[in-house]
């Protein structure tokens, strides 16, 4: 190693952002690993660089004894005093050892150590930038669609995203355009920093909301829950302190143009916004929507309700399999019993109504 690396590692140094010290130290110790390998050295082993003159040196530290019975680690006083003429038993002298070839083990040592330290402390930048991430949306470059996982080009960082965080029927391909929400930013096996993105999580669409409704991100709007079945449907409750505000007018929009940018992103999957009400029926009914709903009956103690709709509303209300009922219902967390208006006559009149 001659000056001119020394003056290269210190411009690798400024440039990368990795201490000095911390570059030679690492280096020190491959250096240490690289003689007793290549020499099948058993012996205390000291590495010294000196930078001013440009090289490297090996000394064994042997202690010094009134009897040698190690040769490989012990030196007795006699040999030692060529070394230090004050030496005492008991000291360690260090007695230079290095090779003739060790200048061309120790150049190539050094150049991998450097690699692979700038290679870890580029990779600990990467993950200390994209760490306070998670939470947020972020947008990238789809690079590979496999069976169960996506690889997505996010600028500094890989984004991965599994098949139980990609929406039922979305189809995705090479180059395409995505965006994601952010579950976690952590190290592969290899030490390499990869973001875990869904398109299925509710913060997606939570995030989404703030992005396109000012009210929501300015703190006027709150959302109350968001329940999704990704792909299909997706309720949220809305509310505000404002009195002047409408909150589900404010965020849907004249005509639906102000969430017509979230409609868009997520392919069209049906958004219900609802407002909040601290009183269950209100809540209730409005969770139902698009369904009209004429009565709420409910049970505090069990936390269960009977909904009442027009008979024609009663498909609406209940939704293909059940769904638009079933995430009512998560979204208050009431139990919802639905009847139509000719259910309920009849229950009257059979005397069969509770």
């Amino acid at each position: 190693m001659d000056k001119e690396f020394f003056e290269a590692l210190e411009e690798l140094s400024v440039e990368k952002g990795i201490s000095r010290e911390y570059l030679l130290d690492a280096i020190e110790t491959a250096l240490l690993t690289a003689y007793k390998k290549n020499f099948n050295s058993q012996e205390n082993v000291k590495i010294e660089i000196d930078e001013e003159k440009g090289f490297v040196k090996v000394y064994s530290l042997k202690e010094v004894v009134t009897e040698v019975m190690d040769p490989a680690i012990e030196i007795s006083k006699t040999d030692a005093k060529q070394y230090d003429k004050k030496v005492k038993v008991g000291d360690i002298v260090e007695v230079e050892i290095t090779p003739k070839d060790f200048g061309r083990i120790s150049a190539q040592t050094a150049k991998n150590v450097i690699v692979q330290k700038i290679r870890e402390a580029e990779r600990e930048i990467v993950f200390t930038e994209y760490s306070d991430r998670q939470g947020e949306i972020v947008s990238g470059i789809i690079q590979r669609v496999e069976k169960n996982i996506m690889i997505v080009d996010l600028g500094r960082i890989e984004g991965i995203m599994t098949a139980n965080e990609q929406v039922p029927g979305e189809e995705y391909h090479v180059n395409d355009k995505i965006k994601a929400y952010v579950l976690e930013v952590q190290k592969n096996h290899k030490g390499v920093p990869q973001m875990l993105i869904s398109r299925t999580h509710p913060n997606f669409v939570r995030r989404l909301f703030e992005l396109e409704i000012p009210e929501i991100y300015e703190g006027l709007i709150e959302i109350k829950n968001i329940v999704r079945e990704a792909g299909s449907r997706t309720k949220i409750a809305v509310y505000s302190k404002d009195m002047n505000i409408d909150p589900v007018g404010s965020c849907v929009g004249p005509r639906g143009i102000r969430i017509q940018n979230i409609l868009n992103e997520l392919r069209d999957e049906k958004i219900d916004v609802v407002e909040w009400s601290e009183d269950p029926v209100q809540y209730i009914a409005s969770a139902l929507s698009p369904a009209t709903v004429l009565a709420v009956d409910i049970r505090a103690d069990e936390m269960a309700s009977k909904v009442v709709v027009p008979d024609n509303q009663l498909s609406l209300a209940i939704g293909k399999d059940g769904q638009n009922a079933r995430i009512a219902a998560k979204l208050t967390g009431w139990k919802i019993d639905i009847k139509s208006e000719s259910q309920i006559k009849e229950e009257m009149n059979t005397g069969d109504i509770n």
